[in-house]
Order: C-alpha cells, then sequence, then structure tokens
C-alpha cells in the first residue's frame, strides 16, 4: 500500500512539473492538418484556425516590461493621455489579427521586426518627444490618443451615401495610428463592428479599440490593387513594373507610402521620414534585434517613392 502511495506521489509531482514547464491548457497549442496543411489554435490569442498560430504568440515573444521600455513616458505628468494606453489593451486588440500573420508571421526573428516596424508607427505617430525632452526624442511615444486642436470635424460629403456625417461627430485624428475623415471612421467601424460613425469617440475612450483601429490600417490597403502596410513591409507584395518604375519596393520605406503616402514619401530626405526611420531603429535596438538587420538603405526609406496614391487624387489613410 505504501508503495502505491509513494507511486502517486511522484506521478503527481511529475504532472505538476510538466504544467509547470509547458503552461497551462489555456496555452496549449492544438494541430490538426487539413489538405495536408498544418493549421493551430493557440490558447486565448490566437484562436482561429491559422498556419500563423503555429508560432509563438506576441505575448511569447513580447513581454510588458519591453512595452514599458518602449513608451516609458507614457505616463508622465507631461503626457496628454495618462493612464490610457497599457500592454494588456495592445495584447487584446491584436487578438483579432494574429491569425490573420499580424507578428506572428515567420521566425521570431521576423515576428520582431515587424512588431518593432507596426510599433515605430505607433510611437512616430503619437509622440511628444522633442530634442531636449527627457530621453530623447524617441522616448515619448503613445503620449497622445487625439488630435489636441483640430482645426476642423474632418466630414468629406463625398461620401455621404456610404458613409454619411453623424450631425455633431467629428473625425478629428484619434488612436494609435491616428484615423481622420468619416469614411475612414466608416470603414474602421464596419470591419471592427463598432458604430465609428456616429460615435468616433469611442476611439478615444478604449485602448483596446484605439490599437484594433491601428492593427486594422496595417492590414487595409488604399486600394485593392495596392499592398498593404503588413503585406509590404513582409515582402507579400509583389511590385508591379510601374512599382518599380515608381522605387516602391518590399520594406519599411514603402509601409510610410502605404500610410502617408506623400505627406511623408517622395519628398527626399525630410524629417517627416527620419523620424519614422529613427522610431523603427530605436525599438528594433530596445527589442533587442540588430538594427543592422533592418536592411539596406533603400528598404527602409521612401525619400525617392512615388506615392501610391497623391494627395491632389486621393487622400492617404490618416491624412
Amino acid at each position: 500500500m505504501m508503495k502505491i502511495s509513494i507511486w502517486i506521489i511522484l506521478a503527481l509531482a511529475l504532472v505538476n512539473l510538466a504544467l509547470v514547464v509547458n503552461g497551462d491548457d489555456s496555452e496549449k497549442t492544438i494541430v490538426k492538418t487539413v489538405k495536408g496543411k498544418k493549421l493551430c489554435k493557440r490558447g486565448w490569442e490566437c484562436l482561429d484556425w491559422s498556419e500563423y498560430c503555429c508560432n509563438e504568440t506576441i505575448s511569447d515573444i513580447f513581454q510588458p516590461y519591453q512595452f514599458e521600455n518602449l513608451f516609458s513616458n507614457r505616463n508622465s505628468p507631461v503626457a496628454h493621455a495618462v493612464g490610457f494606453w497599457d500592454y494588456r489593451s495592445f495584447i487584446l486588440a491584436s487578438t483579432s489579427f494574429q491569425h490573420l500573420g499580424f507578428c506572428t508571421t515567420g521566425g521570431k526573428a521576423t515576428q520582431m521586426k515587424e512588431l518593432a516596424a507596426f510599433l515605430a508607427h505607433v510611437g512616430c505617430k503619437t509622440s511628444c518627444g522633442y530634442g531636449v525632452a527627457t530621453g530623447g526624442p524617441l522616448a515619448w511615444g503613445l503620449c497622445y490618443n487625439k488630435e489636441m486642436s483640430p482645426s476642423q470635424t474632418y466630414c468629406d460629403d463625398f461620401y455621404k451615401y456610404t458613409y454619411p456625417c453623424t450631425p455633431g461627430a467629428e473625425y478629428y485624428g484619434r488612436g494609435a495610428i491616428p484615423i481622420f475623415w468619416n469614411y475612414n471612421y466608416g470603414a474602421a467601424g464596419e470591419a471592427l463592428k463598432e458604430d465609428l460613425l456616429s460615435h468616433p469617440e469611442y476611439i478615444e475612450q478604449n485602448a483596446t479599440l484605439a490599437f484594433k483601429a491601428a492593427m486594422w490600417r496595417w492590414y487595409t490597403p488604399i486600394k485593392k490593387s495596392q499592398p498593404s502596410a503588413h503585406e509590404a513591409f513582409l515582402g507579400k507584395w509583389k511590385p508591379t513594373k510601374n512599382d518599380t518604375l515608381a522605387k516602391r519596393v518590399p520594406g519599411f520605406g514603402t509601409t510610410m507610402n502605404v500610410l502617408y503616402g506623400d505627406q511623408v514619401c517622395g519628398q527626399g530626405d525630410i524629417d517627416a521620414m527620419n523620424n519614422f526611420i529613427s522610431h523603427y531603429l530605436y525599438y528594433l535596438d530596445l527589442l533587442g534585434l540588430n538594427r543592422e538587420d533592418a536592411g539596406p538603405h533603400e528598404y527602409l526609406t521612401c525619400a525617392e517613392q512615388v506615392a501610391f496614391n497623391p494627395s491632389t487624387s486621393s487622400p492617404s489613410a490618416s491624412s
């Protein structure tokens, strides 16, 4: 009897050790094969069957302390969104996109690079840093969650039949990669299943939704014939002959072209463009990656790229 009890105790100890090493069932990877293709679900972060859920999730490769390092001044007294942004909201937002490959594509190094690229846009667009700011100008991302002094309501009547402006609503810039204009709020609301056309203020009231809207923008091309920022960064987009003539190549530089057009690109070596690149390289450093692996100069820049959508013919995503 004593021997049986000892074996039971040893068996229970081994089970507990396995749980400590491998994690509980909430992080378990479930695998199936469909037509020879491996698909997975992974815990609560990657709930839909996907090849990308077979890889590490974002919380596997990106820890709370790293979020704090990237955005160390977001809750300082001079910031304008104190207490709004946090790691939990970012991870929760990402669960809607991880199964699509958001920071779950390729090996860990590729995943981390996309994470750094996306957050570089976030940090740059929400920064209140300047040259002599404490910690330097790159240490002040997520200082804002909305445009502070809107010059207009950003209502475009051209879209009155598809995305009509709600009386009293203002469509100024809000979010982690700020969106502007009624048509962008309308499109984002449709995709995220939120009535942002009637209530654009939801984005400045909910950090998870604010991150989701930014991820939606990262994943959504302005036109169907064009790449999303996600596709452009990872090289999932194959440039046409016209793209090559316009000096548009896969890489970080083209993410700026997708998101901001000629506000940033095709203007030569301007500060507005270099600020995004500086954030990207700085975040690579903080995440423990080698900035030399960011690629050659033509991969990083869009100084000589022709805009996908010149501002004279079509507004860019965040204009």
